[in-house]
């Protein structure tokens, strides 16, 4: 049993997207869910930048990047999980056979918002000191 503190995987492929992060920033403390922190990272580079501290902002979307990166994991694992759901539904429906699928009391259907093409966004701060992903033009914190 890990009884550690401290974020790091290890717990297998176990889907939380809920799991709560502590994050050790430059000069800062962030605690929530991974899109949660991510937030913050972005909103402290934008703070940062326009105090005229373009290092401390880079630091800070350097981490906002990190986060990214784990949101894009939790959601191409809950697409996995999904298919896997699915086929095994499709399985019970032809082992059934009266074209009607058998759920479990426990079955539920999760909505997934359509994964993000490409690989992950390189991050910068634009003239106006607003964060950015270069690849699609789009303001990182939009949603």
């Amino acid at each position: 049993m890990n009884h550690g503190g401290g974020g790091g995987g290890g717990g297998g492929n176990v889907h939380n997207p809920n799991r709560t992060f502590d994050s050790n920033g430059p000069e800062v403390k962030v605690r929530g869910s991974a899109s949660h922190v991510f937030e913050k990272y972005l909103q402290l580079a934008r703070d940062a930048n326009s105090a005229g501290d373009r290092v401390m902002a880079e630091n800070y979307l350097q981490h906002a990047e990190h986060y990214f990166r784990i949101m894009a994991a939790q959601q191409a694992q809950m697409q996995q999980y999904q298919q896997q759901q699915q086929q095994q539904q499709q399985q019970q429906v032809q082992a059934n056979g009266n074209g009607q699928p058998r759920l479990n009391s426990g079955d539920q259907s999760y909505i997934q918002q359509p994964a993000q093409s490409g690989s992950a966004p390189s991050f910068s701060l634009n003239e106006a000191g607003m964060a950015e992903e270069d690849e699609e033009g789009q303001e990182a914190g939009a949603e």
